[in-house]
């Protein structure tokens, strides 16, 4: 059968596909736990929760599911170095956005602490509560507790958007290596150069990989249907990702207004941009990622400018300026077409199952 793969054998799946684990409080136990209890792989974007947040969530999740779940980490949580930028930098980005700010009639904000990574002691956490997936971003987590991991029967995911990082990722040892293509919505989750280096698509991406890697291979980006898993699965795939038709859901954390932009005319449109957090990510075109198409290089490093942005973003949503925010989706988004994550799910399994039977049939 077509759902029978290295994949589901490792993760103990019923079928290859998971949900896109969604970071920023986008995430939500109720996701995690349908797309897991109906057999594929729900996943939890962690990296902004504190440790004991990441401890409660992982409660939440048990009590609601028996099946394997995924809690997803990133590895470079900072581009700031000594975790600041001078006042001079600080000045520069406000002087490009105050235009926005005082169309809203709210004052610049103050110049963000120093942030110091969360990962160490989050990844603790992973160690300590053994969820049965850790996938991460940006980067590859040492070896030390790559090696925990596997003594303590954790499969790790790590992501790639291009060949050389899903070869660094087979060198370290993981179990599954994401391809993360440039339809995706959300970061761009390079780590060996910048994510303007890595705009290679899907399909393309992962018949690059399969051709040099042996670990088994899970596609992301552009895909939302039957169909996309089962050309995915076609060119080498060990299981799909699906990430903007679950975010979409009811079952998604992310606000109302998110979810009816992903299902309106505007969600044609999308566009990548550092402007909102100071990482290369893909959304809903908006007014403001048009106009600092050029003027990357006096945003703030992430997280920094995710900080001095959210100001911006508040009262934008309060005023309803929608134009003023970027939706985190990805270019399939004008196809989407189911609200609940379990028919979303039985859809993708009906839809995949209905392809192979075809093909077999002929």
């Amino acid at each position: 059968m077509w759902y029978q793969t290295k994949a589901t054998e490792i993760l103990g799946i019923q079928y290859p596909i998971l949900q896109g684990p969604f970071g920023g409080n986008l995430s939500s136990v109720d996701l995690v736990t349908t797309v897991s209890n109906a057999g594929g792989l729900g996943g939890y974007g962690a990296y902004t929760l504190s440790p004991q947040e990441i401890v409660d969530v992982d409660k939440q999740i048990r009590a609601a599911t028996n099946k394997p779940y995924n809690i997803n980490l990133w590895v470079s949580d900072t581009d700031a170095v000594d975790g600041t930028v001078s006042d001079e930098q600080f000045k520069k980005a406000q002087d490009l956005f105050k235009p926005y700010f005082d169309e809203l009639g709210i004052p610049l904000p103050a110049k963000p602490a120093p942030f110091q990574t969360k990962f160490e002691n989050q990844v603790a956490v992973i160690l300590d509560r053994k969820p049965p997936v850790f996938s991460f971003m940006f980067g590859t987590p040492s070896a030390d507790i790559l090696e925990q991991c596997r003594r303590l029967g954790i499969i790790t995911i790590g992501a790639a958007t291009t060949l050389d990082e899903a070869l660094v990722l087979e060198s370290a040892g993981v179990d599954l290596i994401i391809a993360s293509g440039f339809e995706a919505g959300g970061h761009r989750p390079s780590f060996l150069t910048s994510a303007e280096a890595s705009t290679t698509g899907t399909f393309v991406l992962l018949q690059l990989i399969k051709e040099k890697v042996k670990t088994p291979v899970i596609a992301a980006g552009g895909i939302a249907t039957g169909k996309g898993i089962a050309a995915a699965l076609t060119l080498g795939a060990d299981a799909a990702q699906v990430g903007t038709a679950f975010l979409a859901t009811d079952e998604s954390n992310a606000t109302e207004i998110h979810k009816e932009m992903l299902f309106s005319e505007a969600s044609k449109y999308t566009t990548l941009s550092r402007a909102f957090t100071g990482r290369l990510g893909r959304g809903i075109a908006s007014r403001i990622a048009k106009d600092l198409l050029r003027e990357d290089r006096l945003f703030l490093p992430f997280p920094l400018q995710s900080q001095f942005m959210s100001h911006l973003r508040l009262a934008a949503i309060e005023q309803q300026k929608w134009d003023m925010i970027l939706f985190w989706g990805g270019q399939i988004a004008p196809i989407l077409k189911h609200k609940k994550a379990a028919t979303l799910m039985d859809a993708l399994i009906s839809d995949t199952t209905t392809h192979f039977e075809m093909l077999k049939n002929q």
